[in-house]
Protein backbone atom coordinates (compact mmCIF):
# COMPACT_ATOMS: atom_id res chain seq x y z
CA UNK A 1 0.00 0.00 0.00
CA UNK A 2 1.43 3.89 -0.46
CA UNK A 3 2.01 6.32 2.05
CA UNK A 4 -0.05 8.92 3.40
CA UNK A 5 1.34 12.74 4.41
CA UNK A 6 -0.28 14.08 6.75
CA UNK A 7 0.59 17.84 6.32
CA UNK A 8 -0.54 21.30 8.16
CA UNK A 9 -1.63 23.11 5.92
CA UNK A 10 -1.64 27.28 7.86
CA UNK A 11 0.47 28.12 10.87
CA UNK A 12 0.53 24.95 13.06
CA UNK A 13 -2.49 23.74 15.33
CA UNK A 14 -4.55 22.78 12.81
CA UNK A 15 -5.85 19.76 14.56
CA UNK A 16 -3.32 17.07 12.87
CA UNK A 17 -3.37 15.39 15.96
CA UNK A 18 -6.97 14.32 16.11
CA UNK A 19 -6.44 13.78 12.40
CA UNK A 20 -3.43 10.99 12.80
CA UNK A 21 -5.40 9.39 15.69
CA UNK A 22 -8.16 9.14 13.84
CA UNK A 23 -7.34 7.73 10.49
CA UNK A 24 -4.26 5.67 12.71
CA UNK A 25 -6.54 2.96 13.01
CA UNK A 26 -5.83 2.14 9.19
CA UNK A 27 -2.21 2.62 9.09
CA UNK A 28 0.33 0.10 10.19
CA UNK A 29 3.70 2.55 10.47
CA UNK A 30 3.27 6.30 11.40
CA UNK A 31 6.21 7.98 11.15
CA UNK A 32 6.92 11.80 12.19
CA UNK A 33 9.32 13.15 10.35
CA UNK A 34 9.85 16.94 11.17
CA UNK A 35 10.38 19.41 14.25
CA UNK A 36 11.08 18.84 17.72
CA UNK A 37 8.87 19.21 21.32
CA UNK A 38 8.27 22.22 20.09
CA UNK A 39 4.98 20.39 18.60
CA UNK A 40 1.78 19.58 20.17
CA UNK A 41 -0.96 17.64 19.22
CA UNK A 42 -3.45 17.38 21.49
CA UNK A 43 -5.67 14.09 21.43
CA UNK A 44 -8.77 12.97 22.59
CA UNK A 45 -10.12 9.40 22.80
CA UNK A 46 -11.01 6.62 24.53
CA UNK A 47 -7.87 6.87 26.79
CA UNK A 48 -8.34 10.49 27.77
CA UNK A 49 -7.25 13.89 26.54
CA UNK A 50 -3.17 13.74 26.00
CA UNK A 51 -0.76 16.54 25.03
CA UNK A 52 1.86 14.74 22.65
CA UNK A 53 5.08 17.07 21.90
CA UNK A 54 6.85 14.21 20.21
CA UNK A 55 5.62 10.82 20.38
CA UNK A 56 3.34 9.97 17.25
CA UNK A 57 -0.18 10.24 17.39
CA UNK A 58 -0.50 6.79 16.69
CA UNK A 59 0.29 5.65 19.70
CA UNK A 60 -2.99 4.66 20.98
CA UNK A 61 -3.74 1.75 18.71
CA UNK A 62 -1.91 -1.60 19.80
CA UNK A 63 -1.40 -2.49 15.88
CA UNK A 64 0.62 0.62 14.78
CA UNK A 65 4.51 1.37 14.99
CA UNK A 66 5.10 4.28 15.71
CA UNK A 67 8.61 6.10 14.77
CA UNK A 68 10.46 9.27 15.17
CA UNK A 69 12.14 9.91 12.03
CA UNK A 70 15.74 11.15 11.48
CA UNK A 71 14.34 14.66 10.45
CA UNK A 72 13.33 14.90 14.12
CA UNK A 73 15.42 16.80 16.95
CA UNK A 74 14.86 14.75 20.14
CA UNK A 75 15.23 15.79 23.25
CA UNK A 76 15.80 12.38 25.37
CA UNK A 77 14.64 13.87 29.07
CA UNK A 78 11.41 15.21 26.98
CA UNK A 79 10.98 12.20 24.77
CA UNK A 80 11.64 9.96 28.28
CA UNK A 81 9.03 12.16 30.55
CA UNK A 82 6.14 11.42 27.83
CA UNK A 83 6.59 8.01 27.12
CA UNK A 84 6.75 7.36 31.41
CA UNK A 85 3.38 9.84 30.92
CA UNK A 86 1.70 7.79 28.47
CA UNK A 87 2.45 4.40 29.90
CA UNK A 88 1.01 5.50 33.19
CA UNK A 89 -1.75 6.13 31.64
CA UNK A 90 -2.17 2.45 30.44
CA UNK A 91 -1.04 3.25 26.95
CA UNK A 92 1.86 0.70 25.44
CA UNK A 93 4.16 2.54 23.86
CA UNK A 94 6.47 -0.97 22.82
CA UNK A 95 5.83 -0.11 18.99
CA UNK A 96 8.27 3.60 19.45
CA UNK A 97 11.31 3.90 17.85
CA UNK A 98 13.48 6.23 17.16
CA UNK A 99 15.73 6.81 14.24
CA UNK A 100 19.40 6.41 14.76
CA UNK A 101 19.84 9.33 12.40
CA UNK A 102 17.79 12.09 14.34
CA UNK A 103 19.89 14.51 15.89
CA UNK A 104 19.50 14.98 19.74
CA UNK A 105 18.46 18.28 21.37
CA UNK A 106 21.70 19.05 23.93
CA UNK A 107 21.74 21.46 27.21
CA UNK A 108 23.87 24.29 25.20
CA UNK A 109 20.99 24.11 22.70
CA UNK A 110 18.38 25.13 25.16
CA UNK A 111 20.12 28.13 26.71
CA UNK A 112 21.43 29.54 23.57
CA UNK A 113 17.66 29.26 22.37
CA UNK A 114 16.47 31.36 25.53
CA UNK A 115 20.22 33.94 25.20
CA UNK A 116 19.78 34.26 21.76
CA UNK A 117 16.18 35.49 21.70
CA UNK A 118 16.78 37.56 25.02
CA UNK A 119 19.18 39.25 23.17
CA UNK A 120 16.98 40.17 19.99
CA UNK A 121 14.81 42.11 22.46
CA UNK A 122 11.89 43.54 20.87
CA UNK A 123 12.65 41.57 17.28
CA UNK A 124 12.45 38.37 19.37
CA UNK A 125 11.20 35.35 16.76
CA UNK A 126 8.79 33.89 19.59
CA UNK A 127 10.63 30.79 19.75
CA UNK A 128 9.05 28.21 22.11
CA UNK A 129 12.96 28.17 24.09
CA UNK A 130 13.34 24.80 23.40
CA UNK A 131 16.15 24.36 21.63
CA UNK A 132 15.09 23.53 18.66
CA UNK A 133 16.87 25.82 16.53
CA UNK A 134 19.96 25.81 17.38
CA UNK A 135 19.54 22.25 17.50
CA UNK A 136 18.84 22.05 13.69
CA UNK A 137 21.72 24.59 13.23
CA UNK A 138 24.29 22.43 14.45
CA UNK A 139 22.78 19.73 12.26
CA UNK A 140 23.33 21.67 9.23
CA UNK A 141 26.70 22.95 10.35
CA UNK A 142 27.70 19.21 11.44
CA UNK A 143 28.38 19.75 14.54
CA UNK A 144 24.96 17.67 16.19
CA UNK A 145 25.18 14.46 17.86
CA UNK A 146 22.72 11.76 16.59
CA UNK A 147 20.55 9.35 18.28
CA UNK A 148 23.13 6.65 17.05
CA UNK A 149 25.91 8.30 19.23
CA UNK A 150 24.34 7.12 22.02
CA UNK A 151 24.86 3.37 21.42
CA UNK A 152 28.80 4.01 21.94
CA UNK A 153 29.89 5.98 24.75
CA UNK A 154 33.09 6.18 24.59
CA UNK A 155 32.68 7.66 21.25
CA UNK A 156 29.97 10.42 22.13
CA UNK A 157 32.02 11.36 25.39
CA UNK A 158 34.78 12.12 22.45
CA UNK A 159 32.61 14.06 20.24
CA UNK A 160 30.89 15.97 22.77
CA UNK A 161 34.01 17.27 24.55
CA UNK A 162 35.17 18.72 21.08
CA UNK A 163 31.28 20.19 20.20
CA UNK A 164 31.34 21.61 24.12
CA UNK A 165 34.59 23.30 24.09
CA UNK A 166 33.49 25.32 21.15
CA UNK A 167 29.76 26.05 22.65
CA UNK A 168 31.21 26.73 26.19
CA UNK A 169 33.32 29.47 23.93
CA UNK A 170 29.78 31.00 22.52
CA UNK A 171 28.46 30.77 26.19
CA UNK A 172 31.12 32.44 27.77
CA UNK A 173 32.48 34.98 26.02
CA UNK A 174 29.57 35.67 24.05
CA UNK A 175 26.52 36.23 26.33
CA UNK A 176 28.85 35.92 29.40
CA UNK A 177 27.23 32.90 31.01
CA UNK A 178 29.13 29.91 32.38
CA UNK A 179 30.35 26.80 31.17
CA UNK A 180 28.38 23.35 31.11
CA UNK A 181 30.13 20.77 32.55
CA UNK A 182 31.54 17.87 30.06
CA UNK A 183 31.05 15.34 32.88
CA UNK A 184 27.69 16.31 33.76
CA UNK A 185 26.12 16.82 30.32
CA UNK A 186 27.97 13.40 29.48
CA UNK A 187 26.46 11.14 32.35
CA UNK A 188 23.27 12.56 31.61
CA UNK A 189 23.35 11.43 28.20
CA UNK A 190 24.45 8.16 29.53
CA UNK A 191 21.84 7.66 31.33
CA UNK A 192 19.51 8.70 28.72
CA UNK A 193 20.92 6.10 26.08
CA UNK A 194 20.39 3.75 28.65
CA UNK A 195 16.80 3.91 28.44
CA UNK A 196 16.77 4.85 24.61
CA UNK A 197 18.95 2.34 23.28
CA UNK A 198 16.22 -0.52 22.95
CA UNK A 199 14.56 2.09 20.87
CA UNK A 200 17.07 3.43 18.31
CA UNK A 201 16.73 1.43 15.21
CA UNK A 202 17.61 2.17 11.21
CA UNK A 203 14.05 3.35 10.72
CA UNK A 204 14.30 3.46 6.75
CA UNK A 205 14.94 -0.15 6.94
CA UNK A 206 11.46 -0.49 8.88
CA UNK A 207 9.48 1.76 6.60
CA UNK A 208 10.80 0.27 3.20
CA UNK A 209 10.02 -3.29 4.65
CA UNK A 210 6.53 -2.28 5.90
CA UNK A 211 5.85 -0.67 2.31
CA UNK A 212 7.02 -4.10 0.65
CA UNK A 213 4.48 -6.55 2.82
CA UNK A 214 1.73 -3.79 1.46
CA UNK A 215 1.08 -2.24 4.95
CA UNK A 216 -0.12 1.40 5.04
CA UNK A 217 2.41 3.82 6.09
CA UNK A 218 1.26 7.70 7.29
CA UNK A 219 3.26 10.59 7.39
CA UNK A 220 3.01 12.69 10.74
CA UNK A 221 3.73 15.99 10.18
CA UNK A 222 4.49 18.76 12.33
CA UNK A 223 3.80 22.88 12.60
CA UNK A 224 2.56 24.13 9.60
CA UNK A 225 3.32 24.64 5.96
CA UNK A 226 3.47 28.78 6.62
CA UNK A 227 6.16 28.12 9.02
CA UNK A 228 9.01 26.55 6.61
CA UNK A 229 11.81 28.20 6.68
CA UNK A 230 11.82 28.58 2.70
CA UNK A 231 8.27 29.11 1.87
CA UNK A 232 6.74 30.38 5.51
CA UNK A 233 6.80 33.90 6.72
CA UNK A 234 10.76 33.78 7.14
CA UNK A 235 12.16 34.51 9.40
CA UNK A 236 9.11 34.03 11.74
CA UNK A 237 9.66 30.44 11.10
CA UNK A 238 10.51 27.22 12.10
CA UNK A 239 13.77 25.33 11.57
CA UNK A 240 12.79 22.40 9.62
CA UNK A 241 10.37 21.71 6.58
CA UNK A 242 6.39 20.64 7.97
CA UNK A 243 6.05 20.30 3.96
CA UNK A 244 5.12 17.13 1.96
CA UNK A 245 8.69 17.41 0.62
CA UNK A 246 9.88 17.56 4.07
CA UNK A 247 8.14 14.27 4.89
CA UNK A 248 10.36 12.42 2.33
CA UNK A 249 13.40 13.93 3.58
CA UNK A 250 12.00 13.35 7.33
CA UNK A 251 11.58 9.99 7.29
CA UNK A 252 13.85 8.25 4.17
CA UNK A 253 11.46 8.02 1.55
CA UNK A 254 11.17 8.61 -2.07
CA UNK A 255 8.71 11.09 -3.33
CA UNK A 256 7.23 8.39 -5.76
CA UNK A 257 6.02 5.81 -2.60
CA UNK A 258 3.38 9.00 -1.32
CA UNK A 259 -0.15 8.48 -3.16
CA UNK A 260 -1.98 10.85 -0.69
CA UNK A 261 -1.22 14.08 0.55
CA UNK A 262 -4.06 15.33 3.18
CA UNK A 263 -3.73 19.47 3.63
CA UNK A 264 -5.16 19.96 7.38
CA UNK A 265 -6.93 22.90 7.77
CA UNK A 266 -8.85 24.72 10.51
CA UNK A 267 -11.96 26.57 9.36
CA UNK A 268 -10.46 29.57 10.79
CA UNK A 269 -6.96 30.74 10.66
CA UNK A 270 -4.82 31.02 14.17
CA UNK A 271 -1.35 31.68 14.84
CA UNK A 272 0.92 31.44 17.98
CA UNK A 273 4.44 33.82 18.01
CA UNK A 274 6.02 36.55 16.28
CA UNK A 275 5.31 37.27 12.40
CA UNK A 276 2.61 38.41 10.36
CA UNK A 277 -0.81 37.17 10.23
CA UNK A 278 -3.26 39.06 7.48
CA UNK A 279 -6.82 38.43 8.81
CA UNK A 280 -5.63 38.51 12.56
CA UNK A 281 -8.82 39.79 14.44
CA UNK A 282 -7.54 41.98 17.22
CA UNK A 283 -11.15 42.24 18.74
CA UNK A 284 -13.82 40.59 20.31
CA UNK A 285 -14.54 38.70 17.35
CA UNK A 286 -11.15 37.24 17.64
CA UNK A 287 -11.54 36.48 21.42
CA UNK A 288 -14.33 34.90 20.81
CA UNK A 289 -13.00 32.20 18.76
CA UNK A 290 -10.11 31.86 20.92
CA UNK A 291 -12.19 31.37 23.90
CA UNK A 292 -14.92 28.65 21.89
CA UNK A 293 -12.32 27.11 20.38
CA UNK A 294 -9.78 27.29 23.85
CA UNK A 295 -7.20 28.60 21.37
CA UNK A 296 -4.01 27.94 23.77
CA UNK A 297 -1.02 26.72 22.64
CA UNK A 298 -0.21 23.20 23.76
CA UNK A 299 3.36 23.71 24.24
CA UNK A 300 3.52 26.56 25.86
CA UNK A 301 0.10 27.81 26.88
CA UNK A 302 0.59 30.78 24.66
CA UNK A 303 -3.09 32.29 24.03
CA UNK A 304 -3.26 31.70 20.29
CA UNK A 305 -3.74 34.85 17.53
CA UNK A 306 -7.49 34.30 16.00
CA UNK A 307 -8.42 35.27 12.29
CA UNK A 308 -10.64 34.56 9.45
CA UNK A 309 -9.75 32.09 7.01
CA UNK A 310 -7.27 33.00 4.66
CA UNK A 311 -8.14 32.03 1.20
CA UNK A 312 -4.43 33.32 -0.05
CA UNK A 313 -2.56 31.62 2.16
CA UNK A 314 -4.52 28.29 1.56
CA UNK A 315 -4.64 28.13 -2.01
CA UNK A 316 -0.30 29.13 -1.51
CA UNK A 317 -0.35 26.49 1.02
CA UNK A 318 -2.24 23.81 -1.42
CA UNK A 319 0.01 24.90 -4.37
CA UNK A 320 3.68 24.02 -2.80
CA UNK A 321 2.15 20.89 -1.25
CA UNK A 322 0.26 19.28 -4.06
CA UNK A 323 -2.36 18.18 -1.55
CA UNK A 324 -4.74 15.81 -2.90
CA UNK A 325 -7.21 15.90 0.19
CA UNK A 326 -8.11 18.78 2.64
CA UNK A 327 -9.49 18.40 5.75
CA UNK A 328 -11.27 20.99 7.97
CA UNK A 329 -11.39 21.05 11.46
CA UNK A 330 -12.75 23.18 14.04
CA UNK A 331 -16.04 23.78 12.32
CA UNK A 332 -18.32 23.37 15.18
CA UNK A 333 -16.05 26.37 16.56
CA UNK A 334 -17.88 28.97 13.96
CA UNK A 335 -21.51 27.63 15.02
CA UNK A 336 -22.60 30.80 16.97
CA UNK A 337 -21.67 33.42 13.82
CA UNK A 338 -24.57 35.02 11.64
CA UNK A 339 -22.34 36.15 9.40
CA UNK A 340 -18.46 34.62 8.79
CA UNK A 341 -15.89 36.26 6.51
CA UNK A 342 -13.06 34.80 4.11
CA UNK A 343 -9.93 36.36 3.24
CA UNK A 344 -9.67 36.25 -0.57
CA UNK A 345 -7.47 38.78 -1.72
CA UNK A 346 -5.14 41.22 -0.47
CA UNK A 347 -4.36 45.14 -0.81
CA UNK A 348 -0.81 45.71 -0.64
CA UNK A 349 0.42 49.62 -1.44
CA UNK A 350 -3.03 50.66 -3.06
CA UNK A 351 -3.43 47.37 -5.73
CA UNK A 352 -5.33 44.04 -5.17
CA UNK A 353 -3.15 40.67 -5.11
CA UNK A 354 -4.17 37.25 -5.25
CA UNK A 355 -0.61 35.44 -4.36
CA UNK A 356 1.45 35.37 -1.18
CA UNK A 357 4.21 37.74 -1.11
CA UNK A 358 7.18 36.17 -0.32
CA UNK A 359 9.08 39.25 1.52
CA UNK A 360 7.73 39.91 5.24
CA UNK A 361 7.88 43.44 4.87
CA UNK A 362 4.67 43.42 1.91
CA UNK A 363 3.48 40.72 4.35
CA UNK A 364 3.57 43.03 6.87
CA UNK A 365 1.80 46.05 4.55
CA UNK A 366 -1.19 43.23 3.04
CA UNK A 367 -4.67 44.31 4.23
CA UNK A 368 -7.24 41.48 3.61
CA UNK A 369 -10.22 41.85 1.01
CA UNK A 370 -12.98 39.57 2.54
CA UNK A 371 -15.88 37.91 1.04
CA UNK A 372 -18.84 37.26 3.47
CA UNK A 373 -21.36 33.97 3.63
CA UNK A 374 -23.84 33.70 5.98
CA UNK A 375 -23.41 31.82 9.41
CA UNK A 376 -25.33 28.57 10.38
CA UNK A 377 -26.13 29.24 13.95
CA UNK A 378 -26.67 25.99 14.58
CA UNK A 379 -24.63 23.24 16.86
CA UNK A 380 -23.24 20.80 14.24
CA UNK A 381 -21.22 18.60 16.80
CA UNK A 382 -23.50 15.54 16.66
CA UNK A 383 -23.70 15.47 12.63
CA UNK A 384 -21.93 12.58 11.15
CA UNK A 385 -23.51 12.80 7.22
CA UNK A 386 -22.17 15.83 4.81
CA UNK A 387 -25.58 16.35 3.92
CA UNK A 388 -26.97 16.71 7.44
CA UNK A 389 -25.10 20.16 7.58
CA UNK A 390 -26.61 23.31 7.50
CA UNK A 391 -26.86 24.67 4.39
CA UNK A 392 -25.06 27.25 4.77
CA UNK A 393 -22.26 25.18 6.68
CA UNK A 394 -22.50 23.15 3.54
CA UNK A 395 -21.86 26.33 1.57
CA UNK A 396 -18.69 27.27 3.56
CA UNK A 397 -17.23 23.94 3.05
CA UNK A 398 -17.78 24.28 -0.74
CA UNK A 399 -16.00 27.71 -0.70
CA UNK A 400 -12.77 25.93 1.24
CA UNK A 401 -12.79 23.18 -1.04
CA UNK A 402 -12.74 25.63 -4.60
CA UNK A 403 -9.88 27.23 -2.60
CA UNK A 404 -7.49 24.59 -2.11
CA UNK A 405 -8.37 23.07 -5.33
CA UNK A 406 -8.77 19.76 -4.28
CA UNK A 407 -11.85 17.56 -2.55
CA UNK A 408 -12.38 18.04 1.23
CA UNK A 409 -12.73 14.20 2.60
CA UNK A 410 -12.67 14.90 6.19
CA UNK A 411 -14.59 17.46 8.30
CA UNK A 412 -14.06 17.64 12.41
CA UNK A 413 -17.14 19.22 13.96
CA UNK A 414 -15.43 18.34 17.31
CA UNK A 415 -12.64 17.23 19.49
CA UNK A 416 -13.18 13.58 20.01
CA UNK A 417 -12.50 10.86 17.51
CA UNK A 418 -15.83 10.42 17.04
CA UNK A 419 -17.19 13.64 15.87
CA UNK A 420 -15.75 13.43 12.23
CA UNK A 421 -17.90 13.70 8.88
CA UNK A 422 -16.09 11.49 6.02
CA UNK A 423 -16.77 12.55 2.54
CA UNK A 424 -15.90 10.26 -0.29
CA UNK A 425 -15.47 6.36 -0.38
CA UNK A 426 -11.70 6.75 0.21
CA UNK A 427 -12.20 6.22 3.65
Amino acid sequence: MPIIAVIGAQWGDEGKGKVVDLLAEKANLIVRFSGGDNAGHTVVNPYGEFKLHIVPAGIFYAHTVCLIGNGVVVNPAVLIDEVNQLNERGVDTSRLFISDRAHLIMPYHTLLDGLEEEARAGKALGTTRKGIGPAFADKIARLGIRAGDLLDKEALRERLGSVLDYKNAILTKVYGADPLSLEKVYQDYCRYADYLAPLIRETTIMVAEALDRGELVMLEGAQGSLLDPDFGTYPYTTSSSPLAGGGCLGAGVGPSRIDRILGVFKAYCTRVGSGPMPTELADEVGDMIRERAHEYGATTGRPRRCGWFDAVAASFSSRINGFTEAVITRLDVLDTFSRLKICVGYKLNGETIDYFPGSIAALEKCQPIYKELPGWQATISHIRKYQQLPAEARQYVDRLEEIVSCPVSIISVGRGRGQTIFRGSNW
